[in-house]
């Protein structure tokens, strides 16, 4: 089995920049597509960013597309997502999941593992 655990919420002011973070453990022997989601209360869940498993293909939501940088450690096994110029329409929980097999790559999955999540909240 595989367990996620994000980190690096918080409260973030307008215009600023975090980096969450997706630590993998378990059976990682073999790491596929992997993304980060969000839900702000009373709005639907969004794909912010997608990862494949060798790190070479990456995607992102139109939204963030120009602020978020999505990456992968395969020695440390995490997938980090790096936000700039943080606008209130981002604060939501954000949440990782990752798959179980090779899929193409995108935010429809389908993915096996989630985490908790983390909370952003912008200022």
């Amino acid at each position: 089995d595989v367990q996620l655990v994000e980190s690096g919420g918080g409260s973030v002011e307008a215009g600023g920049s975090l980096r969450l973070t997706c630590a993998v453990s378990g059976n990682t022997r073999s790491a596929y597509c992997t993304g980060w989601f969000r839900q702000a209360p009373g709005k639907e869940r969004e794909g912010v960013a997608v990862i494949s498993g060798g790190g070479s293909f990456t995607r992102y939501a139109d939204s963030v597309k120009g602020r978020a940088t999505i990456s992968r450690d395969t020695v440390m096994d995490t997938v980090t997502l790096e936000m700039s110029g943080l606008k209130p329409e981002d604060a939501a929980m954000y949440y990782c999941a990752a798959a179980d097999r090779p899929i193409s790559c995108s935010w429809y999955g389908p993915f096996a593992y989630e985490g908790q999540g983390t909370q952003v909240t912008v200022s």
